[in-house]
């Protein structure tokens, strides 16, 4: 059976993310899962083999079906585009942020002509991002931009639990006034939208409570009588396989033991928290709702060890073996 092509693009260099495509890539698990072409530089991965050991020769090729599959073999796209006479490890570079966003630009282009299957992103740098005057703050809005999707949808998943967000980087204040009835009754669609094309057709969604045992009727705020059950209600009048509101306290642990398939959590610490716990290293980010699937390390590009060979690999390889697990099913 052949193996989806999976696009790696090598993120921040001056970050950990070369040394978590190495390890990764000569894990036997990748290697059974997936055929990977990487996006980065030559240089910048060849040093980050010797640091790390791996068992790994890089190819060059210009495109994914010059691929040698080969074991031993790291096929790299390199776009040569870092001085390293100029380059350091741990420090926020121009170069870098432009290095990272060529890199995802180019898996991207790549995914979206049918060449790999999917893509799974390494940590990229904000502040580096912005000394190379890129107009993104981060991954989801490269992506949405550079495939056309106006919001792309973002689900965590970790040891079988999926967790998405109705709100994400607001503050708490901010966050209340986005409980709203039509909110959650439309991302609750596009959620499940979002999980029938991963392949994921039966059981039921869980929407989060907000409050203290979701209010208590009022005695803790009024926000799930006013808000949340009447957007359970009309989903499920609607033929929606939903349930709510559950008390944040419990359905993260309901939906790990499979009473559901999902959680809606309603804002960003709420969802994030229970996945973090349950499994940090494999807590991975997928972003739906695109023309192709992107998978995600959900950790940063950990300037204080970068180039130390310390960095675990475990998180990298759970993106790969996500994006090989739901490739088949998100291109049908």
């Amino acid at each position: 059976m052949e193996k989806p092509v999976i696009a790696i693009p090598i993120g921040d260099p001056a970050g950990v993310g070369p040394e978590i495509v190495a390890k990764a890539l000569d894990s036997q698990t990748v290697k059974d899962l997936a055929d990977c072409i990487v996006i980065g530089d030559r240089r910048i991965m060849e040093q980050a083999i010797r640091i790390t050991g791996a068992g790994l020769k890089v190819n060059v090729v210009d495109s994914p079906d010059k691929m040698d599959k080969a074991e031993g073999v790291l096929n790299l796209i390199d776009l040569e585009n870092i001085d390293m006479d100029k380059f350091e490890f741990g420090k926020v570079q121009a170069m870098c942020g432009q290095a990272a966003y060529d890199y995802i630009a180019k898996s991207i282009e790549i995914t979206m002509a049918g060449q790999a299957d999917a893509v799974a992103t390494t940590p990229i740098n904000k502040e580096a991002l912005h000394a190379a005057n890129v107009p993104f703050i981060g991954h989801t809005e490269i992506f949405g931009k550079l495939t056309g999707t106006e919001n792309p949808l973002t689900m965590f998943e970790t040891n079988g639990l999926r967790v998405f967000f109705l709100t994400r980087h607001l503050s708490l204040l901010q966050m209340l006034g986005q409980i709203k009835k039509d909110a959650i009754v439309s991302c609750a669609k596009e959620c499940i939208k979002a999980l029938k094309r991963l392949g994921v057709t039966e059981g039921t969604m869980a929407v989060a409570g907000l409050n203290p045992h979701c209010g208590e009727h009022g005695l803790f705020g009024w926000e799930e009588v006013t808000e949340i059950e009447p957007a359970v209600k009309q989903l499920q009048a609607e033929g929606y396989d939903v349930a709510g509101p559950i008390g944040a306290d419990s359905v993260f642990h309901q939906a790990v033991q499979g009473k559901y398939n999902s959680v809606l959590s309603l804002y960003h610490d709420q969802g994030h928290i229970a996945t973090k716990t349950l499994d940090f290293e494999r807590t991975i980010s997928i972003t739906n709702g695109m023309p192709i699937l992107r998978t995600s390390v959900d950790h940063g590009t950990a300037f204080d060890i970068a180039g130390k060979n310390i960095v675990s690999e475990v998180s990298m390889v759970e993106a790969i073996r996500l994006a090989a697990k739901y490739a088949p099913n998100f291109k049908k």
